[in-house]
């Protein structure tokens, strides 16, 4: 049939994949076979599920996975009479990655092989593991409801070639012709105990076939992991499975296994993995959990159950109640599937919230904090909950961790303190250094140090928390415990009139108004928004994004008893007092973070300055 075989080339990122693979996860070689019996297992699972519609595809056979083994011929083969494959589907599977994202993924690649098999680990390999280990890969398969079988064969190098097989039956037939390096997975003892390691949480036989030897040995349990009691399964095998579910090489950081029964009935086996994947805040990416009806396979990324900022969650849900035909757009209908999808995510948070109370939690939410927060904003229902687990940077101790939750904030309010303040900026040191927070800390008071870009909608979604609001200290009616009180903004305005009317009169084009501020120690002079106006962080995101927003004008706030405030207000050099008066403002828009909108003119200015400076120096 040598007229039906055709050389085509790889995609470029599986050539990149496999260079990488291969260096990187050398010294872990063995989770070649994991991957292998992992998608024979897919493999079956997916004829179960197409022959719920069309059962002559599975016929009376047992869906059996095996291993074989010979030795003289140096030949590992993975062998399943799962689904199979037809010929365009050969080459799509295993020519190319489809996945979104493959190319933000490989750039993240650096050459070092530890950081490398950490992020290939949450890429996830597959079938391209077998070349870990083998120096040429032969995949014979056919697909069921077919009769036309095709061999699919590579040294992995660059090209691949496809041609008519000689398979007889559907399912697929993975042969490793393995390379010198690699003889301890010729031996049956060592295979055997891979099996029972990575695979013996698989639902349907693993059996392991020697050449020269009569008997066929079954390996694995062949029982379905969360079928069985928690009591009979070990930390392990949990972990193990996760491995199998996720394609992840590091271990959960933890796990829930709970049977539901009553009104409905049904499993779930939910995991919190430890890294997030490289496409975490691609929304649109496949998510959700795994979804067996009656132990029957039904779909990978079931998303329904779980909402959106839970997408990092793995894990399997088993219904008792669902129809074997259900699909996606019935299962959104489903009655059922509002109360087990409140249910699953209760448990999710009632995870994270036992989490939150360990040493764990603070890798966790470096991996996923900033997802988790989108749930403040989208889940009402949940939002309490989800505040509670929160993690903020504060000016309590100066870090820029963020390891400080709301909790231990309103526990360290000052007496008379009624209100949990916050600042947003673009940056740790930008909050921290910010001259809205002097007041504050003159008075002991702590704030959140938010620099998330997803904070100034957390704060809009948050409003309070435990009867305490939110405020920002960046907003003109900042009304600080403990101040004078008993003198008004209007009062204060009075006293300074006269320098307020000019300094308005220089800035008019450029600030909304001009005040004598409550909230300045230090710093001449800061800016502020008014209440009802976007913060400064979503006015430049939805800019740079190019919608187009209303003109909006800062508030400037000046600090009376600043020296340089006091020169401003003597000066009677008219356009000395203008260009002080630019400066003011624009030093005040720097120690905010925003960016000046003519930098020319400021640098203009300030070069003045200085001469003026070294002038008044040399004629003294």
């Amino acid at each position: 049939m040598a007229e039906n075989k055709e050389t085509l080339g790889f995609q470029t990122e599986v050539r990149q994949l496999l260079k990488l693979m291969v260096h990187s996860l050398y010294s872990n070689k063995e989770i070649f076979l994991r991957e292998l019996i992992s998608n024979a297992s897919d493999a079956a699972d997916k004829l179960r599920f197409e022959a719920l519609a069309k059962p002559a595809l599975l016929g009376e056979d047992e869906l059996t996975i095996r291993v074989e083994l010979d030795k003289d011929k140096r030949r590992l083969a993975v062998v399943d009479n799962g689904i199979g494959m037809s010929r365009d589907e050969l080459i799509d599977n295993l020519g190319t990655i489809a996945r979104s994202g493959t190319a933000e993924f490989l750039e993240q690649m650096t050459g070092d092989q530890q950081h490398d098999s950490q992020l290939i680990g949450q890429f996830g390999v597959g079938f391209y593991s077998a070349f870990i280990v083998a120096d040429k890969v032969t995949v014979d398969t056919m697909r069921a409801g077919d009769d036309a079988a095709v061999r699919w064969e590579s040294d992995g190098e660059g090209e691949f070639t496809i041609e008519n097989g000689a398979r007889k039956e559907r399912g697929t037939r993975v042969t490793l012709h393995l390379r010198e390096d690699a003889s301890e997975f010729l031996e049956p003892l060592r295979i055997e105990a891979l099996i029972r390691k990575y695979s013996d949480h698989i639902g349907f036989p693993v059996v392991l076939q020697v050449a020269d030897e009569d008997e066929d040995k079954l390996v694995n349990s062949a029982t379905a992991l969360w079928t069985r009691s928690r009591s009979d399964v070990s930390d392990d095998e949990y972990k193990e499975f996760y491995k199998h579910l996720s394609h992840d090489f590091a271990d959960p950081l933890t796990w829930s296994h709970n049977r539901v029964e009553g009104k409905r009935e049904y499993t779930s086996l939910l995991y919190i993995p430890a890294t997030a994947p490289f496409d975490l805040w691609n929304r649109d990416a496949p998510r959700g959990l795994k979804l067996y009806v009656q132990r029957v396979f039904i779909m990978d990324d079931a998303e329904q159950f779980l909402p959106l900022y839970l997408r990092f969650v793995k894990g399997v849900v088993d219904s008792s109640d669902l129809p074997l035909n259900v699909s996606r757009e019935l299962l959104q209908q489903s009655p059922d599937l509002a109360a087990m999808r409140s249910a699953l995510t209760k448990r999710v948070l009632d995870m994270l919230k036992k989490l939150a109370q360990g040493d764990d939690y603070g890798p966790f939410w470096n991996e996923f904090g900033s997802v988790l927060k989108e749930g403040v904003i989208e889940d009402h229902a949940n939002k309490e909950k989800l505040a509670g687990l929160l993690r903020f940077a504060t000016t309590h101790g100066g870090g820029d961790v963020q390891d400080q939750s709301l909790d231990e904030y309103v526990a360290r309010m000052k007496e008379g303190q009624d209100r949990i303040y916050y600042i947003l900026a673009e940056s740790h040191a930008t909050a921290i250094a910010s001259p809205h927070l002097e007041q504050l800390r003159e008075q002991g008071m702590e704030v959140l140090l938010l620099t998330d870009r997803i904070d100034p909608w957390l704060t809009d979604a948050l409003h309070e928390y435990d009867g305490k609001a939110l405020v920002d200290v960046a907003r003109e009616a900042l009304d600080l415990p403990g101040g004078d009180g008993s003198i008004s903004q209007d009062a204060m305005n009075e006293e300074h009139k006269p320098l307020l009317k000019k300094v308005r009169k220089v800035l008019r084009d450029r600030v909304e108004s001009v005040n004598v501020s409550r909230r300045l120690v230090d710093s001449p002079a800061c800016v502020v928004s008014g209440d009802s106006d976007l913060s400064p962080q979503i006015r430049r995101m939805l800019e740079a994004s190019g919608q187009a927003l209303p003109e909006s004008k800062p508030i400037l706030e000046i600090n009376a008893d600043h020296p340089l405030v006091a020169r401003l207000s003597a000066e009677k050099d008219e356009q000395r007092f203008e260009e002080l008066s630019h400066i003011v403002l624009d030093h005040a828009l720097l120690a905010e973070g925003s960016q000046l909108d003519n930098p020319a003119a400021y640098v203009h200015r300030m070069n003045k300055l200085l001469l003026d400076i070294e002038g008044h120096a040399h004629s003294d």
